[in-house]
């Protein structure tokens, strides 16, 4: 063999294992397309609460990219719609780990934690979603936060996560809602009924709204307020848990 053939040789072995890494780094890349794309598929089916087929998206995102943490967060919504915890939290847990400045699944783990009872873990996602400086809706997950220690008995930390969510931003209806019924619940109907009135500025009744609107204005006396509540609460939310404990009440 001669030198001229042993060059040209080697030249086509180059340039065969170049075409072959080219078509490796094509195939890598439309994977992680197709994961991109299957993950907001099954962001979909979940808004529209179709969790089987959001399961099957979703799935198959983590197998097209195994580091795709939105997949991981999602899919542990799914699991976590479906009751079946230790997939959600193993799902939760691994968005986190692959990107710690995802502050919408430390706020969804925090959630779970939450109700799991770990309110100690759920917290310090909370308060590292609220860190993000990137994070558009900090007062959701200070809200939830604040909701997460009120079911742990600690009125007075989670006030102060409502009020920080309302500094924030002073129209999000939920924090509104948490601080009406807490100001309530510490006996200042007065300061209640602002923050329902503020509530209602920016979003409408509900059955837990209604109920609270009538446990207010029966505590301040005001009859026609009771009785417009009341009447809204009986067409609107006929088979309602609050409808069941607004009849209890009246029975007493």
């Amino acid at each position: 063999m001669t030198i001229k053939t042993m060059t040209l040789g080697l030249a086509v072995a180059v340039g065969l294992s170049a075409c072959s890494s080219a078509a490796v780094r094509h195939e890598e890349a439309q994977q992680l397309k197709s994961s991109e794309i299957n993950t907001e598929l099954g962001l979909s089916y979940l808004q529209e609460r179709d969790t089987e087929r959001a399961l099957i998206k979703l799935t198959r995102a983590i197998e097209q990219n195994p580091e795709n943490a939105k997949a991981h967060a999602a899919i542990a919504m799914a699991y976590d719609n479906l009751d079946r915890q230790t997939r959600a939290r193993t799902h939760y847990a691994r968005a986190v780990e692959l990107d710690p400045m995802n502050s919408y699944a430390r706020n969804a783990y925090g959630a779970y934690l939450c109700r799991e009872g770990a309110v100690a873990e759920a917290l310090m996602h909370f308060d590292k979603a609220v860190e993000n400086p990137l994070y558009p809706q900090p007062e959701m997950a200070l809200t939830n936060a604040g909701q997460c220690l009120r079911s742990d008995g600690d009125m007075v930390k989670a006030e102060s996560y409502f009020r920080a969510a309302l500094r924030r931003n002073p129209r999000f209806a939920q924090a509104l809602f948490q601080m009406s019924r807490l100001s309530f619940e510490k006996g200042n109907a007065l300061s209640a009924r602002g923050y329902l009135q503020r509530y209602l500025a920016v979003a409408k009744h509900s059955a837990q709204t209604l109920w609270l609107g009538i446990q207010i204005e029966r505590e301040l006396g005001d009859r026609d307020a009771v009785a417009s509540y009341t009447m809204l609460l009986r067409g609107q939310y006929p088979d309602s848990e609050e409808l069941r404990l607004l009849q209890e009440s009246a029975s007493q």
